[in-house]
């Protein structure tokens, strides 16, 4: 949203952002690595992020892209979830007390103290079901004539003012999102404007696809986990090696920070030298995930695989 505005504020000093994550599973997926790194390059330029765990948003569930209503989690399972999805956090952004620090916020925090009749009289007056219903994220959900709860119609609303309450508290000024939260996040500036006055940004990033058009972040054998504990090191380490040769260059710049030289190089290999460069990504995304110990494990298990025929 108003790009040059954005790029004036972001050359003219610090900017806050943030992104939102939901608990609904135990562990994120290399889905979500993407907007993981989008926070990590815009810290190390200078900003400041702000990591939103959804102890509330989960509790409600985001239609966005589903054609069902997702499971609702008690309570106890939601806090399993966030905690388990906090570890990824600190590997790739620096947390503490600075001006540039990550912060780790749970919108459960103000979600769950709202007045429902106080809310709907403040807050309620600034939305229209109009153009709610204009969003992509709810137009496709309504023409596959899949049922779109009343209790999923309010998620675009407490995103929103998810925004309000962290420009309130935090100064955030940019929201981060995959392409498929547009209509949350349009929602969520133009609430700012109308409730404080507020100059708010949405800046998006499509979701990543494979080479042959699937969503990235899952396999034959299930979603590829980035904590340990549902997928080794190994796995992980294997996952990116076996990217298909068309998908090499794209994956090297978004999830490695490899000079774009060095990138350029990579790519350009061709016939079985490709698989030079899949090794390099391999060792760069799974260095930047579980650290540098595990490599040479890794790479010996490769090895020893490759040399008995099992892969590699």
């Amino acid at each position: 949203t108003d790009l040059a505005a954005l790029d004036d504020a972001m050359s003219g000093g610090r900017v806050v952002a943030y992104l939102g994550f939901d608990a609904t599973a135990s562990s994120l997926h290399v889905g979500s690595l993407l907007q993981i790194m989008l926070l990590r390059h815009f810290q190390r330029a200078g900003h400041k992020p702000i990591v939103l765990v959804g102890g509330g948003t989960t509790k409600v569930g985001d239609p966005s892209g589903k054609d069902a209503s997702r499971q609702l989690l008690d309570e106890e399972a939601i806090a399993s979830n966030i905690e388990g999805i906090s570890r990824v956090f600190g590997r790739f952004l620096t947390f503490g007390e600075g001006p540039t620090d990550a912060l780790l916020v749970n919108n459960d925090a103000w979600l769950s103290p709202l007045s429902y009749l106080a809310f709907l009289r403040d807050y309620g007056r600034h939305f229209t079901i109009n153009r709610m219903l204009s969003f992509e994220s709810v137009k496709q959900r309504l023409a596959r004539e899949s049922p779109l709860s009343f209790l999923e119609f309010n998620y675009m609303i407490l995103q929103a003012y998810d925004f309000l309450e962290l420009h309130r508290r935090h100064g955030a000024t940019l929201q981060f999102g995959g392409s498929d939260q547009w209509g949350n996040i349009i929602s969520g500036v133009e609430l700012g404007r109308r409730a404080d006055g507020a100059q708010l940004f949405g800046l998006t990033a499509p979701l990543v696809t494979t080479a042959d058009g699937k969503k990235m972040g899952k396999t034959a054998a299930g979603a590829v986990w980035l904590n340990e504990d549902l997928l080794s090191p190994y796995e992980y380490w294997q996952f990116w090696r076996n990217t298909a040769d068309a998908d090499v260059g794209r994956f090297l710049r978004f999830f490695t920070e490899l000079p774009q030289d060095e990138v350029e190089k990579l790519e350009a290999l061709r016939g079985a030298q490709i698989n030079d460069a899949k090794v390099v990504l391999a060792n760069e995304a799974t260095r930047m995930l579980h650290g540098e110990a595990c490599l040479a494990e890794i790479q010996a298990t490769a090895a020893s695989l490759f040399a008995t025929g099992g892969g590699g």
